[in-house]
């Protein structure tokens, strides 16, 4: 038995692992590499294995980092079925859409390549199939698995796959400490072999408690300068969590300065929907909100700008105003438009709440550039950009070192994945050294066996 690391190896997109038994091979993830390009070059190499021979797809969460890829897959020849918990089944369909809109935009535009068709995206959709946390699902040939709450996004989780008398734990993504709406990351448990995310595995983020303090506090610094506070946000999790930090700040604090806020992001809004199907998810404040009626991603300064006519509106509407729009990264959507709009307004705020990956429009203003591209034009920086870690939906060193711990009874290697070598690195040596188990970071296509 074997695991072969086909994506987010030194890095932190593209996750994909190879789950070899011996009687059945499966997929954890098939997510696309993000980078300058929304659609990267490295999403259009041949697949290290060859799809008809995978038996069965196991998904962690709704990212397109993580499900990116899997129309792809269909269309190369997997007709088996892909399992996740239900919400992230509808999730899928809306970020695939989402993907290929984009994709087909910069075809026509600048001759990108298009990775897969609307055709492919039906195709893989009835091959999924939803499934409740800590339900067992039967692989056949004695292997099972189970979907345990992540506390990263709504529906994400970490999977448990029992192979004989071998447990192997595949992380996804950890969410951060008290993240509003959804539930906290639960206990690791019983795991011999773990693959761990460590996006932020050289890094402690804010207090959490001071999280709606630190976005009030970026809100009114941004109204004082009077221009536009644009913000680059995922459409799944990071946006609704700062609609509800807003709505609270809003309808409960009465704190929130009083300027238009605009969720630009056709799949953020499709999204939104989804979360009202699923109460089960809410932790117990959101729950509370929801029975009570409270609508809590929802309040009165917010206007929802579905169509392309309605965002381009937004223009129109003087300072001081609140922008919500993806892409996360800034690496395609709507948020380049209004960056190639705002970034050189002295007056303007460009507020990141999500990590950034190395190569990306994002990463770079994160960084301090003062010159940058946005649409093949050259552009001057001179808009405030700040960063709220607080807000990140991935937990940090100290939360990934707590989570690991608790499976440290029966657990013996982690390997260290989704994060850039240096991050990787270090929450290895960390976790070897605060929690005695041994940790490796492991090369891209690198096989181990179990």
């Amino acid at each position: 038995m074997f695991i072969q690391f086909c994506g987010a190896s030194r890095e932190v997109t593209g996750s994909c692992y190879v789950l070899d038994t011996g009687t059945k091979k499966i997929l954890i993830d098939c997510g696309m590499f993000q980078g300058s390009d929304f659609n990267a070059g490295k999403n259009h190499d041949d697949f290290p294995f060859d799809p008809k021979r995978i038996d069965v797809v196991l998904v962690t969460h709704a990212h397109l980092d993580h499900i990116g890829r899997i129309p792809r897959l269909v269309k190369e020849g997997f007709d088996g079925h892909i399992f996740m918990t239900k919400a992230t089944c509808e999730f899928a369909k809306l970020i695939w859409d989402d993907a290929y809109q984009i994709m087909e935009h910069d075809n026509r535009k600048f001759g990108y390549p298009v990775l897969f068709t609307p055709e492919d995206i039906s195709a893989a959709q009835s091959q999924c199939r939803g499934v409740d946390y800590h339900e067992v699902l039967d692989i056949g040939n004695g292997i099972t698995a189970i979907w345990k709450d992540a506390g990263h996004i709504f529906g994400s989780a970490f999977i448990q796959v029992i192979v004989g008398n071998k447990t192997i734990g595949f992380s996804g993504d950890i969410g951060n400490e008290h993240v509003p709406i959804i539930k906290d990351t639960e206990p690791l448990d019983q795991v011999d072999l773990l693959l761990c995310e460590s996006t932020y595995g050289n890094r402690i983020h804010e207090n959490v408690d001071t999280r709606r303090n630190l976005v009030l506090d970026a809100v009114r610094f941004g109204v004082d300068r009077g221009g536009t506070i644009m913000v680059p946000s995922f459409s799944l999790e990071r946006t609704q969590e700062l609609l509800y930090e807003l709505n609270t700040l809003s309808e409960y604090d009465k704190t929130l300065p009083n300027i238009p806020i605009y969720l630009d992001s056709p799949l953020a809004i499709d999204a939104t929907h989804v979360y009202t199907k699923y109460p089960d998810y809410y932790d117990a404040e959101a729950m509370k909100r929801h029975t009570v009626g409270d609508d809590f991603l929802d309040f009165p300064q917010l206007h929802a700008t579905h169509t392309i006519e309605e965002s381009k509106r937004i223009n129109r509407v003087p300072g001081p105003k609140m922008v919500i729009a993806g892409a996360g990264m800034m690496n395609g959507g709507r948020i380049l438009h209004h960056a190639l709009r705002y970034l050189s307004d002295p007056y303007s705020t460009l507020l990141i709440v999500g990590y950034q990956a190395e190569g990306t429009l994002g990463r770079r203003l994160y960084e301090g550039a003062k010159h940058v591209k946005v649409f093949n034009e050259d552009v001057d920086v001179h808009c405030r950009v700040e960063a709220i870690g607080a807000l990140s939906a991935h937990g940090d060193q100290k939360k990934l070192l707590k989570w690991v711990g608790t499976g440290r009874k029966k657990l013996k290697e982690v390997y260290c994945t989704h994060g850039e070598p240096v991050a990787a690195t270090e929450l290895a040596h960390r976790i070897k050294d605060t929690i005695g188990v041994e940790a490796f970071v492991p090369e891209y296509l690198e096989k181990i066996e179990i």
